[in-house]
């Protein structure tokens, strides 16, 4: 029975310190994420306004529109990340 009292008293001392290395882990992942992301929509972007200089209007607005998209999604990840470290 000791040796089940010290296991518990274990993992609810380092329940906070899981909680924040995930949230941090989160918060990295999201922001990657998103760097990715964006970074290949401009590329395929302008690599479509080369093919195609008669619809870069269109392309270039379909892009800004799907970065702040991801941007916006990313966001929030962190945003999650942040209230969960703030949790412990």
């Amino acid at each position: 029975l000791p040796l089940l009292q010290a296991t518990a008293a274990y993992s609810r001392e380092y329940t906070g310190a899981w909680g924040m290395m995930g949230a941090g882990i989160g918060a990295g992942l999201a922001v990657i994420g998103a760097g990715i992301g964006i970074g290949r929509i401009g590329g395929q972007a302008v690599e479509g306004m080369a093919r195609q200089p008669e619809v870069a209007g269109q392309i270039q607005t379909a892009a800004l529109i799907l970065a702040a998209l991801i941007e916006g999604a990313a966001l929030f990840a962190v945003v999650v990340s942040f209230l969960i470290q703030n949790k412990f």
